[in-house]
């Protein structure tokens, strides 16, 4: 059995903050009684039954007295809002899954208008059938030194006694934190397909703007069309050379000219008059 000064040194931090509780009891010989009867072993039994403790302790009585201790639980509505605020913390989420209590736990519990542990002795309830009619006897004072060790290999008692096992927290905080996750991936997977179909969208519309790039099917202002001769002399024979006639080349090339010259005038004079038509 744990000695006297490991009962209230040496703890995690949520054990130690129990035994801080007991030890503001202001009946000082009773605690010491208790203590007594924590370190000789007196404490035969403690059980966690769904919300309460069981325990038994041998006394002064051939049969050991009976006690039961409880705390107020906490509604599916409470518990609801605290899983949401858990789940928001990854660090309480990634201790939690690995057993462990975090430090600041209570302002998950304080955000929702709640405590994990009781404020005062008035918030643990008790009953223990010894003849004692104190409302902690010192049978009922061993099984609280003795929760601090409990607490200690299992903080997930606490919340067992709020009204959750850690079966149920862990699989809340899975399946909140799991449904997170997978509006994560569909927020970026619609992400995705807009961003896609927008870039098809846009491919559409640039390859209908690429196929009819050339085609105009309105009329024309006639005002905008300009027709002009070409601004310099030179004709398409010009710019292919002479040919390989011989002596003939020249007659042959200075006929050619006058019929190109001809013929650029009247396509001139045409177009000017379709304009006026227009």
């Amino acid at each position: 059995m744990t000695n006297s000064n490991n009962l209230q040194s040496d703890k995690e931090w949520w054990s130690q903050q129990w035994i801080d509780l007991l030890n503001s009891y202001r009946f000082k010989k009773r605690l010491e009684r208790a203590r007594n009867y924590a370190r000789e072993g007196n404490v035969l039994s403690i059980e966690f039954k769904d919300q309460k403790i069981t325990s038994t302790v041998q006394g002064t009585a051939p049969e050991p007295y009976e006690q039961l201790l409880w705390l107020d639980t906490f509604s599916d509505e409470d518990w609801s809002y605290i899983i949401e605020t858990m789940s928001q913390r990854a660090i309480f989420t990634a201790k939690l899954l690995a057993g462990e209590m975090p430090q600041n736990i209570e302002e998950v519990f304080a955000a929702n208008g709640l405590r994990l542990f009781p404020f005062t002795l008035d918030e643990i309830h008790s009953q223990c059938n010894c003849p004692d009619k104190a409302r902690v006897c010192k049978h009922i004072a061993a099984v609280y030194y003795l929760l601090g060790d409990r607490f200690s290999d299992d903080p997930f008692l606490l919340f067992q006694l709020r009204g959750r096992t850690q079966e149920q927290i862990l699989e809340a905080l899975r399946h909140k934190r799991g449904k997170t996750e997978d509006e994560k991936d569909t927020k970026t997977e619609t992400s995705k397909l807009d961003k896609i179909q927008k870039y098809q969208t846009s491919a559409i519309h640039e390859s209908v703007k690429f196929q009819h790039f050339w085609e105009y099917n309105e009329q024309l202002d006639s005002s905008l069309v300009v027709i002009t001769p070409p601004p310099s002399n030179e004709t398409v024979l010009d710019v292919l050379g002479p040919v390989s006639l011989g002596a003939s080349a020249d007659i042959v090339m200075n006929y050619f000219h006058k019929i190109y010259q001809n013929i650029s005038q009247q396509a001139v004079i045409t177009a000017l008059n379709q304009g006026e038509d227009e």
